[in-house]
């Protein structure tokens, strides 16, 4: 890029014009590990553009991964390169104290890099960095192998999609660009509660697969979130997690992908709030009624964006184990999305 030099005194501008794929900017991170031989092994870098994870990682799979993760809506990659296949606790271990990622994925279908990763998002969750894992199938895997691959993850946090996709000569491939995609896409969204299902993904050359509809409710029932390809669009069937069972009984209560994200919106907001205005308060009843409205302040805000459909019993009182320690107690309903209509005409002839 060129501007012309004068000697008259002035504002001078030149432009270029680019395809370069960089992050939305409103978008919060992705966390990405992969082996990676260019770039120093565990080192976090942050980055926006693909041409930047070219210049770190080299062409390649972990610059590819980039690529979509920022494409689907991803605002930054904390991307963790990893000398190779036992690096991936480390590398882990390097985005559990991250801030402010939303989602976590790697380049590996090996089950127990996966179990790894689920780990990895549980312990940064409790330690109140909530975050969801993504995980992808391997080519070619069966409904079967997918739901058994499903069923040994079995986490609220942990969403496993499929099928795989295609590289950029057409040839079946693993899932691992569509599970980029589909962590770009959680990223991206602002509302926690509204479904994944529908989400448009991207950048990706193709599926390795289609699944019938009998397969589909299969896929869904089992905790695998499934893609597929209409009229030429990608796109999310329907965002569900792992989890699908308590122990050994059946339970749907954490299915739908939306759950999760919600209570990541709604108590991380609650400990901001409080955090920040209650920093150096005392533990009285005064303070305890201004804690309450905070609370209900907060709850009735997220009813307002219909994130949440209702709330009560929020109570505010002070720990008789512990006096400098106040107990806010309450509860909440989610809102749940809108994955089917159902039309029932009744005709007269």
């Amino acid at each position: 890029m060129n501007v012309t030099v004068h000697q008259r005194p002035g504002v001078y501008s030149a432009y270029d014009a680019s395809s370069v794929v960089s992050g939305s900017g409103a978008g919060k991170q992705v966390g990405l590990v992969a082996v990676n031989a260019k770039a120093a092994a565990n080192e976090v870098k942050i980055v926006t553009s693909y041409d930047g994870a070219v210049n770190a990682f080299g062409q390649g799979t972990m610059a590819e991964l980039v690529r979509l993760a920022l494409k689907n809506g991803a605002g930054a990659v904390a991307a963790v390169p990893i000398a190779g296949g036992e690096g991936y606790a480390d590398g882990f271990a390097a985005l559990e104290g991250l801030e402010d990622i939303t989602a976590v994925i790697c380049d590996s279908t090996d089950g127990d890099v996966q179990k790894a990763m689920k780990q990895s998002v549980e312990t940064a969750s409790a330690n109140r960095r909530e975050r969801i894992a993504v995980a992808a199938g391997g080519a070619g895997e069966t409904v079967d192998q997918l739901i058994a691959r499903a069923k040994a993850l079995n986490h609220e946090r942990v969403v496993l999609v499929a099928p795989g996709g295609v590289n950029q000569n057409g040839e079946a491939a693993d899932g691992l660009g569509v599970a980029a995609a589909v962590a770009g896409a959680i990223a991206g969204e602002s509302d926690p509660a509204v479904p994944l299902g529908g989400a448009v993904l991207t950048g990706l050359y193709g599926l390795s697969g289609r699944y019938s509809d009998g397969e589909m409710d299969r896929l869904i029932l089992g905790g695998v979130t499934p893609v597929e390809s209409l009229a030429g669009t990608i796109g999310v069937v329907r965002g569900v997690t792992t989890r699908t069972t308590t122990g050994e009984a059946a339970d749907a209560t954490w299915r739908d992908l939306t759950t999760i994200r919600i209570v990541d919106d709604v108590i991380p907001t609650l400990r901001r709030a409080l955090r920040t205005k209650f920093q150096r308060a005392k533990n009285t009843a005064q303070s305890r009624g201004a804690i309450r409205a905070q609370v209900v302040l907060e709850l009735e805000n997220k009813k307002a964006r219909e994130i949440i459909t209702g709330y009560e019993n929020v109570t505010v009182t002070a720990d008789s184990q512990d006096p400098a320690r106040c107990l806010v107690d309450f509860s909440f309903t989610v809102a749940h999305g809108l994955n089917q209509i159902w039309l029932t005409a009744h005709i007269t002839v």
